[in-house]
């Protein structure tokens, strides 16, 4: 089966639609993106990962692993020194 696209008009509520618009905007994201993404998590919710190796192969498919590599500097100083053994 091949994934096809297709195009929703959606009626939503005033507050819901300036939530939405609001989260869209904080993420850089347009509002359609943003909708998309919040739609294809009700997969992940209604079977959640139940172990830790779960919760990696999800990330990775969804490209979170090693999507920040500037986050390794800020964990170098996040962590405490190695103590030194003599």
């Amino acid at each position: 089966m091949r994934n096809a696209e297709i195009s929703i008009q959606l009626e939503l509520p005033p507050e819901l639609e300036s939530q939405l618009s609001t989260e869209a905007l904080r993420l850089n994201l347009p509002l359609s993106e943003y909708i998309l993404r919040v739609l294809s998590i009700i997969k992940v919710l209604s079977n959640p990962p139940k172990t830790g190796a779960e919760l990696v192969a999800y990330w990775q498919s969804k490209g979170v692993i090693n999507s920040r590599p500037d986050i390794s500097v800020y964990l170098e100083r996040a962590l405490p020194p190695t103590p030194l053994i003599v």
